[in-house]
């Protein structure tokens, strides 16, 4: 059933406009009396029917609260994703939606070809937070995750010191993934995936002087997106978050 997610508490009656009522009205054609799943801004899960339709709102009304119906993972992940050629970051935002991100940093690292402007570099997170809401309502998440701004490799580094940080390095041989996550209790990691080129020698070097683990995915040396999606899932099944 199509999830739609409020930006305010539910109430009795309600109504939906701009890129959603527009979805329903023109692509769903939504009618009276059909019924969606609706999320609001704390979280809660309620079902709902639509009672009326405009040009460009649709009035809905609360049914009732839906029990059991959180989907949020254990542990609060942020995915830092240094930032991919091509249309790969698109890929990545959704899957990462999927396996239960809280939220994505986009991130220029010194190997990272792609080089947007200040006006491409809204475009792109806003491009990129559509498909994170659309994944979000796909897979029946309970709150919509959020996709960052660019940010430049230091200032990420710099930025989450309350956090297990963890950087996937290719060259890195003394510590794998399962024996760090073993060794590990926390409730709240960010993951760091370089970009085509990998990480520079001093950018890992950084990483761990502000208390990052640099970790080995094994032997084989993964595309960026295959990374990423990799350690995303090893992480929450390890630490019970699927």
């Amino acid at each position: 059933m199509r999830r739609l997610f409020l930006d305010v508490p539910l109430s009795e009656n309600f109504t939906i406009t701009g890129d959603d009522a527009k979805h329903l009205l023109y692509s769903m054609r939504v009618r009276p009396e059909q019924e969606f799943t609706i999320v609001d801004k704390d979280g809660k899960v309620a079902q709902a029917k639509v009672v009326a339709c405009s040009a460009d709102t649709v009035q809905m009304k609360f049914l009732h609260y839906i029990d059991n119906a959180d989907t949020e993972p254990l542990i609060d992940v942020v995915l830092a994703q240094c930032l991919p050629k091509g249309d790969k970051m698109e890929y990545i935002v959704q899957k990462a939606v999927e396996l239960g991100v809280k939220s994505i940093v986009p991130v220029v690292s010194q190997h990272c070809v792609v080089k947007y402007d200040a006006k491409k570099k809204l475009q792109r997170q806003q491009k990129w937070q559509k498909i994170a809401d659309e994944a979000a309502k796909q897979c029946g998440r309970t709150i919509k995750p959020e996709v960052e701004a660019i940010i430049d490799f230091k200032q990420l580094v710099e930025s989450y010191s309350d956090y297990t940080c963890l950087i996937c390095y290719e060259a890195e041989d003394q510590l794998s993934i399962k024996e760090a996550l073993q060794s590990i209790n926390s409730d709240k990691y960010l993951i760091l995936i370089g970009p085509e080129g990998g990480l520079s020698k001093d950018e890992v070097e950084f990483c761990k002087q502000n208390n990052f683990k640099s970790i080995s995915l094994g032997k084989r040396i993964l595309r960026t997106e295959t990374a990423s999606l990799a350690v995303l899932s090893i992480l929450m099944y390890e630490k019970n978050g699927l």
